[in-house]
């Protein structure tokens, strides 16, 4: 594939009193843009929000896992395997075949240094390399053991057959460089469109067992928090996820629709229960570009008023910031589409839903969304060929 593909997708969506994410005082992360302090998440904690929502909905085998425990759960898979071998006997043969990664030891005995990024159909394929073998392998002292196993792919299985996750948001192994798989998803930290404010929730909680005459609470704290329409931003690079997925344009594809569902429809837990905020985005907009991704947050560079219609006049920002970098520059995309709550039917959003097709063209079902954006990097991708 030669064409350059960049998939952004834009999100306005507007949260109650909430801490999706803590900063190490847990409170809110926040940031100071355009002079005023705004309301953030970071990239990271909407990353493994988004992993979390498509890997809930995959089969097993195409889920990924990040984890310092990667020698259990190898073992656990030989011990599966091999009826009748011991735990002590399944984490050996798992120590000596990860040993050939080169992997640091953590502190703790079978952990390594730090978190590896794989996915569970590539640890299975690890775990049959030894199949028939293991009782056998079992056997040999550690130095044999390392012998016997030495030639074995075990870096071959982590090179090739990337879960969405791995090819969607890349793996970084500082000391081993052959781990490496370069993200093809970038994703902004969210940001209020206009000025926040932290407040602080006091609570108490009440000893049910109190006497009549116990009046006092049995606990007293403060929660951070805020409320914040927020804008966010992530872009996939269509031609690094399909050499990720080994030249495979159709589970390019489906990884591309997968993450467009979940980077929308999902949101970090923090204090959920405190605060039940999940909430769907009023506009989540898709715009394919052929020569750079383009982030929209300079619409909000100047603070949208605090005052009534938030959503809705971050919604119009948007659209205008759109309409007018494609004006001044001249680099109209590939193709536009939006997904949003306003209507033209109603007097209170009829200007909103007008910008908004005027810039990402009529409005189309969420699910439509997902299927014409697929359509249109298909025929893309036909007419290249």
């Amino acid at each position: 594939m030669n064409q350059r593909l960049y998939i952004d997708v834009h999100v306005i969506q507007t949260v109650p009193p909430a801490n999706l994410n803590r900063d190490d005082q847990g409170n809110p992360k926040e940031a100071v843009y355009g002079g005023v302090r705004r309301s953030r998440v970071s990239s990271q904690a909407w990353k493994r929000a988004s992993r979390q929502h498509f890997d809930n909905q995959a089969p097993d085998a195409e889920r990924s896992t990040r984890t310092k425990r990667i020698t259990g759960e190898l073992a656990t898979r030989i011990k599966a395997n091999a009826g009748g071998l011991d735990d002590d006997g399944a984490r050996r043969i798992a120590a000596a075949l990860l040993a050939q990664l080169g992997l640091s030891q953590g502190k703790k005995a079978g952990d390594t240094a730090y978190l590896l990024f794989y996915g569970n159909a590539q640890l299975d394929e690890v775990a049959a390399l030894i199949n028939g073998q293991a009782a056998e392998l079992a056997a040999l002292d550690d130095k044999a053991l390392a012998e016997a196993v030495k030639e074995l792919p075990v870096a071959e299985a982590f090179a090739t057959g990337h879960p969405m996750g791995v090819a969607l948001f890349g793996r970084m192994v500082a000391d081993i460089p052959k781990l490496n798989v370069d993200a093809a998803v970038q994703v902004a930290h969210a940001l209020s469109t206009h000025e926040t404010q932290l407040e602080f929730d006091y609570f108490t909680a009440v000893d049910d067992q109190n006497e009549k005459d116990e009046t006092g609470a049995g606990m007293i704290g403060t929660i951070g928090f805020n409320s914040a329409t927020l804008y966010r931003y992530a872009t996939v690079g269509f031609t690094q996820l399909t050499d990720n997925l080994g030249g495979d344009t159709e589970a390019a594809l489906d990884a591309l629709d997968h993450f467009v569902d979940s980077f929308a429809l999902s949101a970090p837990t923090g204090y959920k229960n405190s605060f039940a905020h999940r909430t769907r985005p009023s506009l989540v907009a898709v715009v394919v570009r052929t020569d750079q991704p383009v982030n929209l947050v300079s619409a909000f560079e100047e603070p949208v008023a605090a005052e009534a219609g938030i959503q809705a006049a971050s919604v119009r920002r948007l659209a205008e910031e759109h309409l007018t970098a494609t004006k001044v520059w001249g680099d109209t995309p590939l193709y536009n589409a939006a997904s949003h709550t306003f209507t033209t039917g109603e007097t209170r959003t009829k200007d909103t839903a007008e910008a908004l097709t005027q810039a990402f063209g009529a409005p189309l079902t969420f699910a439509d969304l997902r299927t014409t954006l697929r359509a249109r990097i298909t025929t893309a991708l036909g007419a290249e060929a």
